[in-house]
């Protein structure tokens, strides 16, 4: 299982359809940070788990050989600490009710919204490693990168996943904290090809960070990610 701090989260996912699995479960997820395999089938996720261990698991609950709720309760009886969303297009109580029963931390409904599902996993993941580990320092001040850089945090200590364009420019100006750093060093932080980038697509990436900032910790939280005039942008504390 993941330490705190210590690599990317591991995240299986059982989903029948291979569209929704492999294009946009599977490929959301890994720009999200997360070390990501999917399976179509209860049977193919035990093959795949022998002598092997996952943080997180995603499952639907309609499968073709048994069904999101009895894999949720073998899940729980053989990786307690594993945290289990399940997904279901039919939301109903007694489904909602089934699974908490089963032993999933979360119900969410189909089509997920992936930042939705990043953030869940994000939080379910720090609330198992807070209940199975001692904390190890204390909440720090300010805004600020969670240490492998896939998060966002707030002073008040709420979270945003972030994607992997977004982690880029959030760690290059992390980096230089409280120095402006040029558009072209943040450029080259997003593209191989500096001359092939729309430059235009920085401006729209810190636009949506801003946002997703304000979204977090509310206005009365300045998220200071600043303009540095004829320079870039600057991180400040």
């Amino acid at each position: 299982m993941l330490i705190a701090g210590q690599g990317s989260p591991s995240v299986i996912v059982l989903e029948d359809d291979d569209v929704l699995r492999e294009e946009i479960l599977v490929d959301g997820l890994r720009d999200y940070g997360f070390l990501v395999e999917g399976v179509s089938s209860a049977g193919a996720l035990y093959r795949t788990m022998v002598g092997r261990q996952f943080d997180l698991g995603v499952l639907d609950l309609n499968l073709p050989d048994e069904t999101g709720h009895s894999v949720a309760q073998r899940l729980r009886g053989r990786v307690p600490r594993m945290g289990i969303v399940m997904l279901t297009a039919n939301p109903g109580r007694e489904q909602h009710l089934d699974a908490l029963k089963s032993g999933v931390d979360v119900f969410l409904r189909k089509p997920a919204d992936l930042e939705v599902l990043a953030l869940t996993l994000r939080n379910l993941l720090l609330r198992l490693q807070s209940t199975f580990a001692p904390a190890t320092e204390l909440p720090q001040a300010g805004w600020r990168l969670q240490s492998d850089g896939w998060c966002l945090v707030s002073p008040a200590g709420s979270i945003a996943p972030l994607t992997s364009s977004e982690r880029s420019v959030m760690r290059a100006l992390d980096q230089q904290r409280d120095n402006p750093v040029s558009r072209n060093a943040l450029v080259e932080a997003l593209a191989r090809d500096v001359t092939e980038f729309d430059p235009h697509r920085l401006d729209m990436l810190i636009h949506r960070l801003r946002k997703k900032a304000s979204a977090l910790a509310g206005p009365e939280q300045v998220f200071p990610l600043l303009a540095a005039r004829g320079v870039g942008y600057v991180f400040s504390r």
